[in-house]
């Protein structure tokens, strides 16, 4: 897409200019200023970019103009910036014929591309204000919001050396809610999630891919095996070239996520649920920008996975219920309850019934609802719900009366569960189902930050006008529930909650967690 406008625009006369220094005018709709210095004319944007103040009120020295307000000098000839969070303003070019000063516009080129590198600039840099503009320009020019994610994606996986962070996560999180958003509000989710990209990435080291293997003699099967062997033995740069060399190949990304998956549940919720959520995120990134970008994205992940801490490490997993052992136990049946339940002449259809099962007491007894449901023909995408609506449940039920910090543990669980049932949901596979099982004792471990339980809402009525209001007091945590929970019971519609839910987060200078919470209820 190439710029159009091209025009001249006569501002005044040569005496005028000379004699006050400055001359006022508008090229189409934008201010411009003509300034006199140095036996010359200069011709430039008359809104500081920044924060719009009047260039013309601004200072002008040495070819360099200043604005007042935060100082940012701007060369006279380009328009550009010395002060890169600024952004730059646009420059023009100024002929004399005779006494009249005329203001030309520059060729500017293909605006998208020019919008592009914007936004580049704006994630290398870690400046907001450029990010917001070259999005905003860029969905006015008609540009998809995935090709706009693209463009962080590559970004973000390129320049962290660690691969795949918070930053990234929240990118596809606000990618995959875009819909649910108002229209005005969509623009923001992506300049959030772009921002958390920047911050994620700037002052680190860049990632250098390592190659695949040299050869097309290697099967999917073979390939696995190596990658688990080496995510066990903590060989990072082993499994990436493994993993590099599966995408390479051409291998299906079913079979990719499957072993990928594996290497995670070999061991018990590892790294607090964060490598499996990470992993999802990953996938659904795939398939918002294309599967052509797997050999960018899927590489990134290695370093957390093959780091991750492993909960049969720690003691809560061992002791007074020794969780792990139980764990082995109900993955050796699986198999056999899963073929139970695929003979069964049943269908299963209780999955809110299933998920407060889940917070029984007794972790035996949570490891049985789960079989049972099994044997009863209940799907991978259902035992997933069950246990992201439990999950659900710990953090409805978190009193206020807790430590604050503590809200970070059932965040941990919910997430993590709700990046395995959208998981199952895609790609099921036996690493995923065996996952099921760690997630619910996830959940049980959590039992002691439901005591005391908060109260669920009961109100029949609520007001969104009054949920707003909330947001501005401190304190008002259970009353932001109960309205919501009055809203969806007085039959208010869930997709207008999600978007008033949506533009309070997006008003906020809000944390990682609070997008992924978001986008996971």
């Amino acid at each position: 897409m190439t710029d159009t406008l091209a025009t001249s625009t006569r501002f005044g006369s040569l005496a005028e200019l000379e004699k006050d220094g400055r001359l006022l005018g508008k090229v189409g709709s934008l201010p411009v200023v003509v300034v006199w210095h140095e036996g010359r004319a200069f011709a430039i944007e008359d809104r500081c970019p920044h924060l719009g103040f009047p260039l013309h009120q601004g200072t002008v020295e040495a070819g360099l103009l200043t604005c007042h307000w935060h100082h940012a000098r701007f060369d006279l000839v380009s328009g550009c910036t010395l002060d890169p969070w600024a952004d730059d303003a646009q420059g023009f070019d100024v002929e004399l014929a005779g006494d009249d000063v005329i203001v030309h516009t520059r060729a500017a080129g293909d605006r998208v591309e020019r919008l592009q590198q914007r936004l580049r600039d704006g994630l290398e840099q870690g400046l907001t204000l450029v990010i917001a503009k070259a999005v905003q320009g860029l969905l006015e020019a008609s540009v998809s919001p995935a090709e706009i994610v693209r463009t962080g994606l590559d970004f973000g996986c390129t320049y962290r050396a660690d691969g795949w962070g918070a930053g990234l996560t929240t990118l596809v999180a606000m990618a995959n809610v875009l819909p649910q958003l108002d229209p005005d509000d969509q623009a923001l989710a992506l300049v959030h999630a772009l921002a958390f990209v920047s911050r994620d990435t700037l002052g680190r080291a860049p990632r250098f891919a390592i190659e695949p293997l040299r050869t097309d003699q290697l099967d999917v099967a073979r390939l696995a095996d190596w990658y688990r062997r080496f995510v066990e033995t903590r060989a990072e740069d082993a499994a990436e070239r493994v993993l590099a060399t599966a995408i390479d190949g051409g291998a299906p990304l079913a079979e990719i996520e499957e072993f990928m998956d594996a290497a995670i549940t070999d061991h018990v919720f590892i790294d607090e649920g964060h490598t499996l959520d990470f992993t999802n995120k990953a996938f659904e990134a795939l398939s918002q920008v294309g599967a052509d970008a797997a050999a960018t994205v899927l590489p990134t992940l290695v370093h957390q996975t093959v780091r991750a801490q492993r909960s049969e490490e720690f003691s809560e997993w061992r002791h007074p219920h020794d969780l792990v052992a139980l764990i082995h136990r109900a993955e050796a049946a699986l198999p056999a309850a899963q073929s139970e339940g695929q003979q069964s002449d049943s269908s299963f259809d209780d999955v809110a019934g299933l998920g407060w099962r889940l917070l029984e007491e007794d972790p035996e007894a949570v490891v049985d609802a789960l079989l049972d449901a099994m044997r009863a023909g209940a799907s991978p995408e259902q035992l997933g719900r069950a246990v992201a609506f439990a999950a659900s449940l710990r953090i409805v039920r978190f009193h206020v009366q807790n430590d604050f910090g503590d809200w970070n543990t059932v965040h941990h669980a919910f997430t993590a569960a709700n990046g395995l049932h959208h998981a199952l949901e895609r790609a099921p596979s036996p690493p995923l189902v065996r996952g099921l099982v760690h997630g619910a004792l996830r959940v049980y471990l959590d039992r002691f930050l439901n005591v005391p339980a908060a109260r669920l809402p009961a109100s029949e009525s609520g007001d969104l006008a009054e949920l707003a209001e909330c947001w501005e007091v401190q304190g008002r945590v259970d009353d932001a529930g109960r309205i919501a929970y009055g809203f969806i019971r007085g039959g208010g519609r869930q997709a207008e909650l999600c978007a008033a839910l949506g533009h309070a987060l997006l008003a906020e200078d809000a944390e990682f967690h609070w997008f992924q919470v978001y986008e996971a209820s």
